[in-house]
């Protein structure tokens, strides 16, 4: 990604930027989606995103592990697991169901405006480029930072202080940061980001009005 022209003026003036993280704050995902299909009922696949391919493994791909080590890791816990565990890599695509309702609307408002739009995404280097082909409204971003190119993940505040100097090093509290996990909004008022902790895009519209970085829509 590219940044547009420097000096652009925005109609919130100030200088003010906003920062989106991507997973379900712009794009919906949910891995088990794809295992509600691989498994025969909702237990089993609630189980298997529980017990073997869970968070706690998933985040080291957004560390920058290769979706290859990490299936070599598990498989040696869980053998008798070894195509469901290869599935969330192969079929990875299949745990989206598109853009987060209302907020597409919400950024072609914001990009109406001219206000910077930029990302910090905890999300691994090897889906990426193809994650941009599949959802087009992501190249509306000046830059985005993608935690698994850095190796670093959200909430280190070194990927904050990344973010910054990768804006162009604003004033911090000309930027509003948007994410829907708690501890990553919180490390970022903690760096000086306006943060705000996603839900929906209702009162995420409500906040950004507040802000005055939207008007209401016509």
């Amino acid at each position: 990604m590219t940044s547009s022209a420097p000096g652009r003026e925005t109609s919130a003036g100030s200088g003010a930027i906003v920062l989106f993280d991507l997973g379900n704050v712009v794009i919906d995902w949910l891995p088990l989606r794809l295992y509600r299909k691989i498994f025969q009922t909702e237990a089993e696949a609630q189980a298997f995103c529980r017990d073997v391919c869970n968070m706690d493994w998933h985040v080291e791909h957004d560390r920058g592990r290769t979706f290859a080590e990490g299936a070599r890791l598990l498989k040696q816990d869980f053998p008798h697991y070894s195509d469901e565990i290869d599935a969330w890599h192969e079929r990875w695509f299949e745990m989206f169901d598109g853009y987060v309702t209302g907020v597409p609307a919400l950024i072609a408002r914001l990009e109406e405006a001219q206000l910077p739009l930029y990302a910090l995404s905890n999300m691994s280097a090897e889906i990426w480029p193809e994650t941009v082909e599949r959802f087009p409204m992501l190249k509306l971003f000046r830059d985005v930072v993608v935690s698994g190119e850095e190796e670093l993940i959200k909430p280190d505040p070194a990927i904050y202080a990344l973010a910054h100097q990768r804006m162009g090093h604003p004033d911090k509290s000309t930027v509003f940061f948007i994410d829907d996990s708690l501890k990553n909004v919180e490390a970022a008022r903690e760096f000086g980001f306006r943060a705000y902790h996603f839900t929906d895009a209702a009162t995420l519209e409500a906040a950004l009005l507040k802000e005055g970085l939207l008007q209401p829509a016509a």
